[in-house]
């Protein structure tokens, strides 16, 4: 036997609608409806955002001579350097 049939749904349903009424049922279905549609613009407009990033690094113009020179000699915090001393 199955879990339920589409009696027992629809006994469910009848029990649902006569406990809240057709109302409430209403506007707790516009709700939900709402706050998945505000979830699916954030993901887009977050998704739209972090390509629009990704673009922008590939698009920097790359250092001339004289900046790389002047940082040939900088240490950045959590950066590893190695000496290499040919002697």
């Amino acid at each position: 036997m199955g879990a339920f049939s589409i009696w027992h749904l629809l006994v469910i349903l009848v029990i649902v609608i006569l406990l809240f009424g057709t109302k409430r049922l209403r506007n707790i279905g516009s709700d939900l409806g709402n706050a998945i549609k505000s979830f699916r613009t954030a993901v887009k407009d977050e998704e739209e955002k972090s390509q629009d990033s990704a673009n922008q690094v590939g698009t920097l113009p790359p250092k001339n001579e004289t900046e790389q020179k002047s940082d040939a000699g900088r240490v950045i915090e959590g950066e590893s350097t190695r000496e290499n001393n040919k002697s």
